[in-house]
């Protein structure tokens, strides 16, 4: 059943939006990234145009993320605390994310930025991680034996003015959970993406937070920072198509439980090895598409 988007312009096949937005609800639950890095790139895939895929891709996030922070709260896996250190951050990014926005968009390179910024992005990220979950899996062997890794960095541990985080059994300062929000923020408005895969590895390496707060922790600000990101979107760039985000939403609710009921029965490394390989697939699709030529560059039609 096809229907008409009146923002992008175009019609598209109603199901297959709905299907696509329950798939990245189920990543939303498992992994607690708001799915915006699979959506965006996916729904560029479909034709939408890049500045209208980012900007209604940050509506589905908040509804994901929505259905997911209430699944993880039921199971006591959230530091509320952190979340909103972090949530004030966020807001503060995506402030100065929709300022780079609009600049971009005034110039005419706003989708040549955004497929730039995804490629780079997701494929430092994806190495790292799918580094990371082979050695967790013992699959790649290291020459050396592993050291022990600290509670959290050393720079965060210097910084100044420490607070308690009693669920997350962390004591630091409130600026480094406040910077990486910050980070999300910009990320959310320029990309369309919640930030968590981002923020998910850097809240466990960086701040050093137990993993079973991290994925609800992490919902928890990107629910908030993608909301207020829809806002600024519809008031600024007037790049939301409503009835685009709406399709992604029933999905993305729906899929979002799924996912958290998963996160108890599956290995943890196996689930990190699967997103991994994920990321660094969307991004080599979205090389392709920046680099791969057409044979007609031009088309010209007469009706």
């Amino acid at each position: 059943m096809d229907i008409y988007l009146p923002i992008a312009g175009m019609s598209v096949n109603a199901l297959l939006i709905v299907v696509l937005g329950g798939l990245v609800g189920v990543l939303s639950g498992l992994f607690g990234v708001g799915g915006g890095f699979l959506t965006t790139p996916l729904l560029i895939f479909y034709g939408i145009p890049p500045s209208v895929a980012v900007a209604s891709a940050t509506t589905q996030i908040t509804g994901a993320s929505v259905s997911g922070v209430l699944a993880h709260m039921r199971r006591g896996g959230v530091d509320l605390r952190m979340g909103l250190v972090m949530i004030a951050g966020g807001l503060v990014g995506s402030l100065a994310g929709a300022g780079i926005f609009r600049l971009l968009q005034s110039t005419g390179q706003i989708d040549t930025v955004i497929g730039i910024l995804y490629v780079l992005l997701l494929g430092s990220i994806g190495v790292l991680m799918l580094r990371d979950a082979l050695k967790a899996l013992g699959w790649l062997k290291t020459p050396e034996q592993a050291v022990a890794r600290p509670r959290h960095n050393k720079w965060v541990a210097a910084l100044p003015g420490r607070w308690r985080f009693y669920a997350s059994g962390l004591y630091l300062s409130p600026i480094a959970p406040a910077l990486l929000g910050f980070g999300a923020g910009i990320l959310t408005v320029l990309l369309g993406v919640g930030g968590g895969f981002i923020l998910v590895p850097a809240m466990i390496y960086i701040l050093g937070m137990a993993a079973r707060v991290v994925v609800g922790t992490s919902l928890v600000m990107i629910l908030a920072v993608s909301a207020a990101t829809t806002m600024i979107h519809a008031l600024t760039t007037q790049s939301v198509d409503i009835v685009l985000a709406a399709l992604l939403l029933v999905g993305g609710v729906i899929g979002a439980q799924y996912g958290a009921m998963m996160t108890t029965r599956l290995k943890p490394d196996l689930l990190r090895l699967t997103l991994a390989i994920i990321i660094l697939l969307v991004a080599l699709r979205m090389a392709l598409g920046l680099t791969y030529r057409p044979d007609e560059i031009f088309s010209i039609e007469y009706l």
